[in-house]
């Protein structure tokens, strides 16, 4: 019978493997210094804007703005009735010119109308464009100087159009962030 002898490992190989681990080792080491200390979150972008104080007042000022716009309105189509009715019991005792007349008044003041109508509509649209755009830019400015301030790494916004599908429990800070902004917003109007 003959002897098996197993092959000899050279001592480069254990050399080698030592190193390899090392390596693994301070790769992780580094991987879980640097990264795993990162913080990240996210926040509800609808609930801020429904909250934060300085949204709900702009919104107040757009539709004190909007009672104006409505009253005008109501205002102008009330001319157009009045005038309708005015024509409409005097037309027996008017003349075919007197008639021409008025139903030329009618219908300018129904165009007036129409064309107030169509330049609130756009001065409204653009009114909440403006508006919209000045609250998601101090939200935006103050999730900027929150996330420095906190150390995070990322801040994510989700919405309604579920751009986060999952998160784990603790990452969601709209509720804090909505605090120290609305906190932030009436120290400033102090």
């Amino acid at each position: 019978m003959q002897k098996q002898t197993t092959p000899k490992i050279p001592t480069n190989y254990y050399l080698l493997t030592s190193h390899i681990i090392t390596a693994g080792a301070v790769i992780f080491l580094l991987f879980n210094y640097f990264f795993k200390n990162d913080k990240i979150a996210y926040v509800d972008s609808a609930r801020i804007l429904n909250e934060y104080k300085g949204s709900s007042e702009a919104k107040k000022a757009f539709q004190s703005k909007a009672k104006v716009w409505q009253a005008n309105i109501d205002t102008l189509t009330n001319e157009v009735k009045s005038a309708i009715q005015k024509y409409e019991k005097s037309i027996a005792t008017m003349s075919p010119k007197e008639q021409e007349l008025n139903k030329q008044l009618i219908q300018a003041k129904q165009k007036q109308l129409a064309d107030y109508q169509r330049a609130i509509q756009g001065n409204a649209k653009d009114e909440d464009g403006k508006l919209t755009q000045r609250i998601v830019s101090q939200i935006n400015a103050y999730l900027l100087k929150y996330g420095k301030k906190h150390s995070y790494k990322m801040i994510f916004i989700a919405n309604q159009s579920g751009t986060i599908a999952y998160a784990r429990e603790g990452l969601d800070i709209t509720t804090t962030v909505i605090e120290d902004l609305n906190s932030e917003y009436l120290a400033d109007k102090k």
